[in-house]
């Protein structure tokens, strides 16, 4: 997809800065409008949104503004984490301002056609949806689930954003807009790595289970969808999830590794993806 085309920009208006702004230096205030939108209008655990009250919060309100000044940003200075960093929270930040932004907030984010490829802030002289920075950037540029095409082709200028090494645990940091979704959190070049592990532990104990009783693995979808970011098949996903977990479900998820590795009768089975809205 060409930069812009048929998205729905959402951070347009007038910007009174001329100058150039360090992407850091934005990210900083965003991040601090972030954590205070979930103080006021997110449920504790972070897996939800009272977007009535977020749309007519003051908080959001400055957080709109704030948005419209990524127009303005250079990221070509941004290190691997900082970028990272940087695009998670746009990416979580984004989600809730489109759902925000609608008319009519849907029962579900299916319900918006083509969400997250149509829904897309002017970052730079460059449009990105929500798929060009889950896939584009975050991913390595890597293709779409239902695609073989990577996000951006060899002459797309946003590919010089991408990250080159792909971090499997982003999985568990994006929100995307569905109660089944991790939970919101808010990211910093200092903490990513820590936070990343938090967040995929966290995610581990609601969505993965391992049943020895009966040989099988429940996982979450993402890991179905995603599978070749962590490693390709079912045995690498396994082991990529073990460290995760808490360390009784790691014994047990040994001895299931075992049986799957040299026996082969153990399921894999997914648990199913709640699309509903992830408002409270």
């Amino acid at each position: 997809m060409e930069s812009g085309m048929d998205v729905r920009v959402i951070n347009t208006g007038d910007v009174l800065q001329t100058d150039a702004l360090s992407a850091n230096e934005l990210s900083q205030k965003l991040q601090k409008s972030l954590l205070r939108l979930k103080g006021e209008f997110m449920a504790e655990d972070g897996k939800g949104v009272d977007y009535a009250k977020l749309k007519t919060g003051t908080s959001y309100t400055d957080y709109k503004k704030q948005a419209q000044l990524l127009q303005l940003v250079t990221l070509d200075q941004l290190t691997e984490d900082e970028k990272k960093s940087f695009f998670l929270n746009i990416y979580n930040a984004l989600t809730i301002h489109g759902l925000a932004d609608l008319e009519t907030l849907p029962k579900s984010v299916l319900d918006v056609k083509q969400f997250w490829r149509r829904t897309g802030y002017k970052i730079g002289q460059n449009v990105f949806s929500l798929d060009d920075i889950e896939h584009g950037i975050l991913r390595g540029n890597r293709s779409h689930p239902a695609s073989t095409d990577p996000q951006f082709s060899s002459k797309d200028p946003r590919l010089k954003f991408a990250l080159k090494k792909l971090d499997p645990r982003i999985h568990f940091a994006l929100v995307c807009g569905a109660k089944s979704c991790p939970a919101i959190n808010v990211y910093t070049p200092a903490n990513i790595d820590q936070a990343l592990d938090v967040a995929t532990r966290n995610f581990a104990l609601e969505e993965v289970s391992m049943f020895t009783e009966v040989d099988e693995i429940w996982l979450s979808r993402i890991f179905q969808w995603y599978q070749d970011d962590f490693g390709g098949t079912d045995v690498e996903v396994i082991k990529w999830i073990v460290p995760f977990l808490r360390e009784n479900i790691q014994d047990r998820a040994h001895v299931l590794l075992f049986k799957l590795e040299n026996v082969g009768q153990v399921d894999i089975k997914y648990n199913e993806y709640n699309w509903s809205l992830n408002k409270v």
